[in-house]
């Protein structure tokens, strides 16, 4: 028994995805769908597969070749695309006195292959196609005896009585159906089944409703193909049984970031998925940001630190079911309260677990995870931090015209305060509270794929100017003391270094928070940033009042004329 795998084709729909990745190494719960195809093909009784190429067809070479499969995957590449019946014609050679399969390479399905080809052995037919009731492209037309007929749409609309089905990419076909094929040209294998037709062949249908199909011909299409493969198996990792219930899913409100949040549940159990979007593969040895989020995340988790549990993941999908942590933030946590000491108690809390983060996750931190930078270094707080400012905010925002240039001098300052006395670590560098949950009175930290090898001064500084909370400059002061305080129980540190890096590295966040709230508000619109602009530009203004500023003229008088209100 053999098989002829589909995946010549352009991917056109996909695109620009299909651009650097062809269609069949599109991944299903981190598997190559080829592979997945290859598999079932082999489970049905295929002892030969065949594969036509055309486009990427050395992806898909080298992915072969990367495998070991113990029977014959055999490649036909053309020159020239042929089309899914030039296919068929161009391994005729390769094919024997039997009936054969063929499978279009971009579908997900758990059809039993197997009862597929019984099915079309027990039938005088010169083909059998699979066939599924699907409204979205039901186009096939299958008459009462449970032939093919015609791929007619307007068939029903002139009053003839057959059944609209999906044509499901799977077929059986007799060998000397190739000699129905020109030779040598683009054509169809819908081109031949209306020749067959006219010609009174039969085509039978295998109709079952039974099994699961969908294909990956749109980005939505295989992001949802993924999603319905994925979310029962996560579930079952996470709780330990199989779920036969609907899987029902919620947008959650997302954050700056291009990423869609989604809590799952089944029963009473849940999840939350993030979808990062689908990888554009330009440069396949850059770490890409799902690739971060997930070798980061189990890393800290596996060192016991305070972060949701990832169970199942598709880095090339962009999807990541990680556990659900519940919906209260620390800011939530902050307005609730109603004393300034039950503020300090979770603050102190806060900075006990950032601590912890910093040391223990940057035991064994391979700085191959990272996804933009290995380290904050002084590139990125001139780039990121400063320019964004300047760009961003000053500039786009604001609508001034200031250049950078007449204050790179004192943003190269900052940059070297920054990194000067730090007590380096585990960064996660985005620590604001509505990147720290807090479920069952306890601590969790979230969105950490922006982590890197970083001074745990920064994240201090994250946390204590987040304008979302807004947290009284004295109040401040008491943290940064505390955090120095239970800091030096487990090392040696100089204070005054310590604050001086924390300076900063809080002015240099402080930058980058403005930055980003210009962007997203003016250029992404979302506009409700722009209430955090006021405590932001406050805090600024603040730290443009300290005896620190005064290695910053330039930057102090442009701050100065800034309103606040």
């Amino acid at each position: 028994m053999k098989a002829l795998i589909l995946a010549a084709g352009f991917g056109t729909r996909l695109r620009p995805y299909t651009d650097t990745t062809p269609k069949p190494l599109f991944s299903i719960n981190g598997r190559p769908l080829l592979d997945k195809l290859i598999a079932a093909l082999r489970l049905a009784g295929c002892d030969t597969i065949i594969i036509n190429t055309h486009h990427l067809s050395l992806r898909i070479e080298s992915f072969l070749k990367s495998g070991s499969y113990p029977f014959p995957v055999l490649l036909r590449h053309e020159p020239k695309i042929l089309g899914t019946g030039g296919a068929i014609k161009n391994i005729a050679d390769l094919l024997d006195n039997l009936p054969f399969l063929v499978i279009n390479s971009d579908i997900i399905t758990d059809i039993d292959l197997r009862s597929v080809y019984a099915y079309h052995l027990e039938h005088n037919a010169l083909a059998t196609m699979v066939l599924k009731d699907d409204s979205r492209f039901n186009n096939v037309r299958v008459n009462a005896d449970g032939y093919v007929d015609s791929f007619d749409t307007a068939i029903e609309k002139k009053g003839i009585q057959s059944a609209a089905m999906t044509f499901t990419g799977i077929q059986v076909l007799n060998p000397e159906i190739t000699d129905y094929i020109p030779d040598n040209i683009f054509i169809t294998s819908i081109d031949i089944y209306k020749r067959l037709i006219a010609e009174h062949r039969p085509i039978k249908a295998f109709i079952a409703d039974d099994f699961y199909w969908d294909d990956i011909g749109t980005p939505q299409r295989y992001r949802d193909a993924n999603i319905h493969y994925m979310a029962p198996r996560a579930f079952k990792k996470a709780f330990s049984y199989n779920t036969c219930k609907t899987i029902t899913r919620e947008k959650l409100e997302g954050d700056g970031s291009n990423r869609l949040w989604y809590r799952l549940a089944t029963g009473h159990r849940s999840l939350i998925m993030v979808d990062h979007g689908i990888c554009n593969d330009v440069m396949p040895s850059q770490t890409s940001e799902p690739q971060a989020f997930i070798a980061i995340g189990r890393h800290l988790h596996q060192k016991s630190l305070p972060v949701p549990q990832i169970y199942l993941y598709d880095t090339f999908a962009g999807l990541v079911f990680l556990e659900d942590l519940g919906d209260c933030h620390l800011q939530q946590v902050i307005r609730n309260a109603d004393r300034p000491d039950q503020i300090i108690a979770w603050y102190e809390q806060v900075i006990d677990m950032i601590i912890q983060l910093s040391l223990g996750g940057y035991k064994n931190f391979d700085l191959a995870w990272t996804w933009q930078t290995a380290h904050y270094d002084k590139t990125l707080i001139i780039e990121k931090e400063c320019r964004y400012f300047i760009d961003a905010f000053t500039n786009n925002y604001l609508g001034r015209r200031i250049r950078f240039d007449d204050l790179a001098h004192e943003f190269d300052v900052l940059a070297d305060g920054a990194l000067k006395f730090a007590i380096t670590g585990f960064m996660h560098r985005d620590m604001q509270s509505r990147n720290i949950m807090v479920k069952n009175g306890k601590i969790w930290f979230i969105d950490f794929q922006g982590g890197r090898s970083g001074p745990i001064q920064y994240d201090l500084a994250s946390l204590l100017i987040d304008p979302y909370v807004a947290l009284p400059v004295e109040m401040r002061s008491h943290l940064t003391d505390y955090a120095i305080q239970t800091l030096s129980s487990l090392m040696t540190i100089d204070s005054e270094q310590f604050k001086e890096c924390y300076y900063h590295c809080a002015l240099a966040r402080n930058l980058q928070i403005l930055g980003a709230f210009g962007f997203l508000s003016k250029v992404r619109g979302k506009k409700d940033f722009i209430q955090y602009i006021a405590p932001a530009l406050q805090t600024l203004k603040n730290l443009m009042n300290t005896s620190n500023a005064n290695k910053f003229p330039k930057l102090k008088k442009l701050v100065s004329t800034f309103q606040t209100v």
